[in-house]
């Protein structure tokens, strides 16, 4: 059984509630909001929502960073979508249209993500939005989005406590990793755990949550730190985490800290081999970057793997890597990017348009069978039931699955 964790319910919740990088000037990102706000003061039904649907064609938007310091994990995720993409148009589009990519650089920048958000919706004006990475980006859009009446999907795996009536949420939100997570940990390796994470909501939320699981089961937090996202030295904290001596380190440290985090852990004398560590937020992909000879032996929880043994994933993985290379991994974030652009077509198909809220209503309890198996929406929340899964980097980086969970209902504002 997962615990029952209880967070204050909010719906929706659209105000900042805070930051993935520690340099926001805060100041010009409101200033630019606010001109995003004035911008988008037409409603998209002021403008004939069929013109996305020119000449045979469908327009949608793909909206991540190519450029700026979250191009490294953003640019991999356009490329699954434009597989997805590719594969639809090949096999006759959707409902005979074809699908027609309008590919926009956010530049991990949140006001230009905002800004490029208007300009697919009112200039291009198209019937859907693939795109947003960190959370702080998929809360610059979601003003535009709810002003404009688009439709975002977002990928990423993230903190909950949202629910717009303009965004799918294809990856998991907190609970449906963590939980399961602490739970397995707890029963198999230990029963004191110390968390660390980089300081913004999603880490946090995420601590909040495995906090009060591990108290409810009868385990102990031993320590607890926080670090700016682009962090790079932990010696500090690792003196301390060996001086607690915990059972399990729950890792939720975000990005490329994750490559100094780990290179000190090991230098430190702190494995995989001598001491449990499981990441939330460290795929294959964030492997390649780590080392492998740094995550050897260490636990990951994720809704996918690369190594997952069923169809879709093998022609998913086969196709990605035939298009991009033999050595391009497949992740998390790039499954559920892929996926989105399958969800939009059957929700598309099933409400027999490109409406945003006929789709939106086709999509609720949507089932399909993607590279993680099998996924269905929920019936009012705009999330996916999702599985969580667990495994072991082996030392080619990829993972052995070690744990499946049932599908697990989403429930993005938890009451502690």
């Amino acid at each position: 059984m997962r615990s029952k964790v209880k967070f204050e319910q909010h719906r929706p919740i659209h105000r900042e509630r805070g930051s993935d990088v520690s340099n926001i000037n805060r100041r010009n990102f409101i200033k630019t909001s606010g001109a995003v706000a004035a911008a988008t003061a037409l409603p998209l039904s002021m403008f004939d929502i069929g013109a996305a649907r020119a000449a045979g064609t469908v327009k949608v938007g793909i909206l991540h960073s190519l450029t700026g310091g979250l191009a490294i994990a953003e640019k991999s995720v356009v490329d699954a979508e434009m597989l997805a993409i590719e594969e639809i148009n090949k096999a006759g589009g959707v409902m005979g249209m074809k699908i027609e990519a309008v590919v926009e650089d956010g530049a991990s920048d949140w006001p230009t993500f905002a800004e490029k958000a208007r300009k697919l919706l009112e200039k291009d004006k198209v019937s859907a939005v693939m795109g947003c990475y960190t959370s702080a980006s998929r809360k610059a859009v979601l003003p535009v989005f709810e002003k404009l009446k688009g439709l975002l999907y977002y990928p990423t795996y993230y903190e909950g406590l949202e629910q717009s009536p303009n965004i799918l949420y294809t990856a998991q939100e907190a609970t449906q990793s963590v939980i399961a997570a602490v739970e397995w940990l707890m029963k198999n390796k230990g029963k004191s755990f110390y968390l660390i994470g980089s300081d913004y909501i999603w880490p946090r939320t995420t601590i909040k949550i495995a906090k009060a699981t591990i108290a409810k089961a009868g385990g102990k937090t031993v320590g607890e730190g926080y670090y700016p996202l682009g962090h790079i030295e932990f010696s500090s904290e690792i003196n301390k985490i060996k001086a607690a001596k915990p059972d399990v380190i729950l890792n939720c440290v975000v990005g490329g800290s994750n490559v100094a985090f780990f290179k000190q852990l090991s230098a430190a004398g702190v494995t995989g081999k001598n001491q449990t560590i499981l990441s939330l937020a460290v795929s294959e992909e964030e492997v390649s970057g780590i080392g492998s000879d740094n995550t050897v032996d260490t636990l990951t929880c994720m809704g996918y793997f690369q190594s997952l043994k069923n169809p879709a994933n093998e022609k998913f993985v086969k196709a990605f890597k035939a298009k991009y290379g033999a050595n391009r991994v497949t992740g998390d974030t790039l499954s559920c990017g892929y996926t989105s652009v399958y969800l939009w077509k059957m929700g598309v198909e099933k409400a027999g348009s490109t409406d945003v809220e006929k789709v939106v209503a086709a999509s609720a309890n949507l089932e399909f069978d993607g590279p993680e198996g099998k996924i269905k929406f929920h019936g009012s929340n705009h999330h996916l039931w999702k599985h969580a899964r667990i495994g072991v980097f082996k030392a080619d980086g990829q993972v052995d699955m070690i744990y499946e969970s049932p599908l697990i209902e989403p429930n993005p504002f938890p009451k502690l």
